[in-house]
């Protein structure tokens, strides 16, 4: 099967998953009433005037923003785990491993523990906190790597980042103990969720995530050169710390988002860009906008079992992706490495 029928047949598959994620719940919404709602409020039509107001508002209010958030939130963590894994070399690389997720988790562990909030920023308080607490983790990862290791070379930034994100967890956890009256709160957020959330987040993070997709796949040719190793790149004329920093960066901004208006949600960093990579390949002009694809979709079937298995309640984002993808990457790791050798 040729290369372009892989990418038609993954963007149908995908566009059928957005479908279902939208009209499956407590309350089922046909597809011809989704198209006809998603028409009126969008292109003012009178298509859905015959529909119920009530599944108007369920599609437009909730099932809507979540599914979109779902889908970006997805897309940034997927792209963020393929560029980590590319730059550093690592299959086991994300940006978890430099510490976003705990930073984040330590800066929404200060809003729900201390009661902290911005004004103007009101229900954001708490996701900019957490944004700005992980990027500024990956950053000091990053700037006191560059100075213990002037090449600044892969193994010294990820042992950097879990040393740094060991320290952090174990603050959180002594903050959590010493006020156990917040720690449910903290621990349900640390579990992942696209429950409650609005348009606004929706609008917030979409160009954030399509901005910084965009700045990674400008630098593709870079990633394809550094994956065959960096005195390669730099005999070829890659200015490999510079490009580096960048790409370290743009993708820890992507995952800090991420976590940030969803809580921490493992896995689907690590799992989607090898699967994208045994479809379609190594080349990564095709690996970052398949992975954002592939790992958007992906997020939207997860956030469909976790808000439906076990209906009315819900379950963890982040426990959901775990179940399925520790035993689905252990199959994929190991059983390849097996193929190998």
């Amino acid at each position: 099967m040729s290369r372009r029928i892989k990418i038609v047949i993954t963007l149908i598959f995908s566009i059928i998953i957005l479908a279902l994620g939208i009209g499956i719940g407590t309350v089922y919404i046909s597809p011809s009433k989704i198209l006809g709602i998603l028409s009126d409020k969008i292109l003012s039509t009178n298509f859905s005037k015959d529909v119920d107001p009530i599944l108007v508002s369920i599609l437009w209010k909730i099932r809507l923003p979540r599914t979109l958030l779902a889908f970006f939130v997805g897309a940034a963590l997927s792209v963020s785990g393929t560029v980590m894994q590319s730059v550093l070399r690592n299959p086991l690389a994300s940006s978890f491993t430099l510490g976003v997720s705990s930073g984040a988790a330590f800066g929404a562990g200060l809003v729900i523990l201390f009661g902290i909030s911005i004004p103007f920023f009101g229900i954001f308080t708490l996701p900019l906190i957490g944004l700005i607490f992980g990027l500024a983790t990956v950053f000091l990862a990053i700037g006191f790597a560059s100075k213990v290791d002037r090449n600044l070379e892969n193994h010294t930034i990820i042992l950097v980042g879990m040393v740094l994100s060991l320290f952090v967890n174990a603050v959180l956890t002594t903050m959590s103990a010493l006020s156990k009256t917040q720690m449910q709160r903290l621990v349900l957020w640390q579990m992942g969720s696209f429950a409650m959330k609005e348009w606004a987040y929706v609008l917030i993070l979409i160009p954030i995530v399509v901005i910084g997709v965009i700045v990674l796949i400008r630098y593709t040719n870079e990633l394809d050169i550094m994956t065959f190793g960096e005195e390669q790149a730099k005999t070829i004329g890659v200015d490999v710390k510079r490009i580096k920093w960048l790409l370290l960066s743009t993708s820890a901004i992507l995952t800090g988002v991420a976590v940030a208006f969803a809580g921490i949600i493992g896995f689907i960093d690590l799992i989607v860009p090898h699967i994208v990579r045994k479809i379609f390949g190594s080349s990564h002009k095709f690996v970052i906008p398949l992975s954002a694809v592939f790992g958007g979709a992906f997020m939207i079937v997860v956030d469909l079992i976790s808000r439906t298995i076990v209906s009315p309640s819900e379950l963890p984002i982040g426990a959901v992706t775990a179940l399925i993808g520790a035993p689905f990457f252990t199959y994929i790791y190991f059983g390849g490495r097996k193929k190998v050798s």
